[in-house]
């Protein structure tokens, strides 16, 4: 006991010093609770010049962010992120529309193709486009279809004297074609126009193309049309694609209805070879 008091007793100066730091500490309290520390200084006046000197100074460095942030580099549109859509200026719908056209396994391969899926601006993909970069065997195909569709011109040769040689060294006319060319010219004494050649029987669409990139009716027959409504009917079975009893039929019926008004009438004969009006209205009128 006499050793804990001892902590609690203390000589004149220490006393001093007690009581000075309680003191102290009172003040302290009372300038806390009773002094108002709050400013009511007024801000210092900005002038409208200053204010718009700092707007363009703040706008200038945003510009600058914003050119940083979208430089673009060649990318392949078919990786697009969201991040890299919007920083490409494309809205969220846009980016919707391809990130669910690729989800579906679906690829672009042409910037028509980009625009036709996102439904992007002619404006944006103007901008865009130009750093599209698409694989190598896609600029192939797309290179392909060009030459296709723009093919390097070619001096044509005349069907009417082309001979067997020269018809098998087009792609897809073998010798068999070939002489039923020659076969069918000979027998309409020569053709009048090129499309007479969609009568060659086993020529398809595609070798009639490369047929004619390479060939074409140079030089015509003497060929005098006669009118539908004069002509007899021996003449009219000498006419290609009719015979004798097509010839009839015609006759017959213009007889029957006072004459005929029109090719596409004849379609009304069950015999008549309307699929080759195209090629009839080559010799024939209807006056």
């Amino acid at each position: 006991m006499k050793s804990f008091k001892s902590h609690f007793v203390f000589n004149r100066s220490q006393q001093n010093g007690i009581f000075i730091l309680v003191f102290v500490i009172i003040i302290l309290q009372v300038i806390l609770f009773t002094a108002d520390f709050s400013s009511d200084a007024e801000p210092p006046e900005i002038s409208d010049e200053e204010l718009e000197s700092f707007q363009k100074m703040i706008d200038s460095v945003k510009l600058a962010g914003a050119e940083k942030i979208t430089e673009v580099f060649p990318f392949n549109p078919n990786y697009i992120t969201d991040f890299k859509g919007y920083t490409l200026g494309m809205s969220p719908e846009e980016i919707d529309r391809l990130l669910k056209f690729r989800k579906s396994g679906n690829w672009i391969n042409s910037a028509g193709d980009f625009q036709k899926i996102t439904g992007v601006s002619d404006s944006l993909l103007k901008e865009i486009s130009p750093y599209f970069k698409f694989p190598e065997w896609v600029q192939q195909q797309q290179e392909a279809v060009a030459n296709l569709k723009n093919p390097v011109p070619v001096a044509k040769k005349d069907i009417n004297m082309a001979g067997l040689e020269d018809l098998v060294e087009v792609n897809g006319v073998g010798e068999v074609i070939a002489q039923r060319i020659i076969n069918y010219r000979s027998k309409i004494g020569g053709f009048v126009d090129d499309i007479q050649l969609k009568d060659i029987y086993g020529l398809n669409f595609e070798n009639r193309e490369n047929l004619l990139r390479n060939f074409s009716v140079l030089t015509k027959p003497d060929v005098e049309k006669r009118s539908i409504n004069a002509i007899g009917i021996l003449e009219l079975s000498e006419v290609p694609y009719f015979n004798y009893e097509l010839a009839r039929e015609v006759i017959n019926y213009r007889q029957l209805h006072s004459g005929i008004t029109s090719f596409e009438e004849l379609a009304k004969i069950n015999s008549f070879p309307a699929d080759k009006i195209d090629r009839i209205k080559l010799y024939l009128t209807i006056n």
